[in-house]
């Protein structure tokens, strides 16, 4: 049997590149004193296992599972779903591949949904929404009616969200939050799920995590996450993004690029030519393939930099250069 992979932009195995509009990473993190918590976290010794003090700091008591990263907490909740008795998994299309994998090789039918009205049970069900969704960057307008249903949040560009308000989530739903990407640090895996009750599905999921699921550097990212300094830091860094992803945008649309709307600081373009994305890669601009998305023709590109936005356009202008 093949293994089914997942696909996701950062590092694909070649050369570094200088310039990644491929991940969704905050390009301005880490904020300093997080980081310096987070290369002070004490190595020598196991976290506690139960992670106690870290879950009262988040709020939200024995209710917080930690885990290591979003993509783990996606495998564990999808399993926890699968021994409660969920019967067939619904996912954002386009979206995050992670959710219909974690389905796939536990035999769960996907069922794909590209609005919420879409979404029509035949079993009982888990429900993935993710807000703000990737790879859209778009805002998930309202929740679904399904009172039968494990309905489960995606979160983790929530604090990249540069403009509007989510509505308010509807009782019983699951929350997945993974600070990581809004914070600069994807390489410390760490984030976590708050059940909206000590359930049946909350003591799966409690069951089915590895033993100290978290490093110290985990549980150090996670703990100063909620500071005053953290999140100040955070809105100064959106203000920044929103000005950023204004030039980007006009850069792009200059070049002749079709672009989507996001509240995001990544989005959907489709370049005017197909053969771009390899000969970019070569000149160490890297952007994110959709086709794996379902979007054939299109990219992902996250905000980057002023430098990396010159060296994009600088690349371009090479490649139209050198086919004229």
């Amino acid at each position: 049997m093949k293994p089914l992979l997942p696909e996701h932009g950062g590092p694909d195995g070649g050369p570094a590149v200088a310039h990644d509009f491929s991940t969704n990473a905050n390009p301005l993190g880490p904020p300093p004193a997080l980081m310096q918590a987070v290369q002070q976290a004490d190595r020598r010794a196991y976290p506690d296992p139960h992670y106690r003090a870290l879950r009262e700091r988040l709020g939200h008591g024995e209710r917080v599972l930690p885990t290591a990263g979003g993509a783990e907490g996606i495998r564990r909740l999808t399993l926890a779903a699968l021994l409660t008795g969920r019967r067939e998994v619904w996912v954002p299309q386009p979206g995050f591949g992670d959710y219909a994998l974690a389905a796939q090789v536990l035999g769960l039918p996907v069922r794909p949904y590209a609005r919420v009205d879409d979404i029509r049970p035949r079993a009982p069900p888990l429900v993935w929404l993710c807000d703000p969704c990737n790879p859209t960057g778009e805002a998930v307008e309202r929740w679904p009616d399904l009172p039968e249903a494990l309905v489960v949040v995606d979160q983790a560009y929530a604090p990249l969200r540069l403009h509007g308000e989510p509505p308010a989530l509807p009782p019983g739903t699951w929350q997945l939050v993974c600070p990581n990407k809004a914070l600069g640090l994807t390489g410390v895996r760490a984030g976590y799920l708050v059940a909206p009750g000590t359930d049946a599905v909350w003591g799966q999921a409690l069951s089915l995590a590895p033993s100290w699921v978290l490093s110290a550097e985990g549980v150090a990212l996670l703990t100063h996450w909620l500071d005053d300094d953290t999140q100040a830091w955070l809105a100064h860094a959106r203000t920044t993004l929103h000005g950023w992803g204004a030039a980007q945008r006009a850069l792009l649309a200059g070049q002749g690029w079709e672009q989507r709307t996001s509240c995001t600081p990544f989005w959907l373009a489709r370049p005017p030519r197909g053969d771009l994305l390899p000969r970019l890669r070569e000149r160490g601009v890297q952007l994110r393939d959709a086709t794996s998305f379902g979007l054939p023709g299109w990219v992902r590109v996250s905000t980057q930099p002023p430098a990396s936005q010159q060296a994009l356009q600088l690349a371009l202008l090479d490649i139209e250069g050198e086919d004229a």
